[in-house]
């Protein structure tokens, strides 16, 4: 018998097994019925997604208590005089800024550039002049401060604008006030990963190790003002 004909009939065998044993595949469902997801436009040209709550969108910080002791300019919002908080809670959420050091370096470790992000009022996520700044690892930029550091340093130079993109959950606690589940937060740092869903390990404090204190589901954000002029633009914030 000749090699080709030999072939076609093994290649006619293979496939005539092989759309068998197709024909015995069966599609795994899993038998749940899910909802339909809601639509959510993620945004243009840096613009927010549509279900997100503009914080500061260039024009006013009048969704912050404290707003007016910040120079609001060029859209674009400066840390003076004191920290901000916003006039609305939140709990779980997904979070962006985007901030800048001064372009004019004054100060060494914690006094350049110096700010943070807290959450619920009471769990930093650290703003800091980390280019070429040497200070402790768990006080640098994208540290939850005094608790872990940054997985790296993805920190631009001084004077450019950096991005945070967090997702926040929040800790939840009994009637009681005892602690059932911790808080985690997830960090990219100008689109690096710094903070895997690290567990945050109470609030935060600068004398005293970390611990929790029960509060409501919701609270809350700030931004802290260090004697420092970082500038903050496009705030936003959705709840999850």
């Amino acid at each position: 018998m000749r090699r080709s004909v030999v072939l076609w009939i093994v290649a006619s065998v293979i496939a005539t097994t092989t759309a068998a044993n197709a024909a015995k595949i069966v599609e795994y469902l899993s038998g749940k019925i899910w909802p339909e997801p809601r639509v959510v436009s993620p945004g243009e040209n840096g613009a927010p997604p549509s279900d997100a709550i503009v914080l500061f969108g260039g024009k006013d910080l009048s969704q912050w208590t404290g707003g007016d002791q910040w120079v609001v300019s060029d859209g674009v919002a400066t840390a003076a005089k004191g920290g901000i908080q916003t006039k609305q809670s939140f709990g779980d959420c997904q979070f962006h800024i985007e901030w800048a050091t001064p372009e004019v370096v004054e100060g060494k470790g914690q006094g350049r550039g110096n700010s943070g992000i807290h959450f619920m009022g009471r769990y930093e996520l650290q703003i800091l002049d980390s280019f070429d700044n040497p200070t402790y690892p768990d006080g640098s930029a994208g540290a939850l401060y005094k608790q872990w550091p940054p997985l790296v340093n993805a920190s631009r130079k001084p004077g450019e604008w950096q991005t945070y993109d967090v997702v926040f959950m929040a800790p939840r606690f009994d009637m009681d006030g005892k602690l059932l589940k911790p808080g985690y937060l997830t960090v990219l740092h100008n689109g690096v990963l710094v903070q895997n869903h690290a567990e945050i390990l109470g609030s935060t404090s600068f004398i005293k190790a970390a611990e929790y204190e029960p509060h409501g589901p919701t609270a809350p954000l700030s931004l802290q003002f260090h004697r420092n002029p970082v500038r903050f633009r496009n705030i936003w914030i959705r709840e999850l």
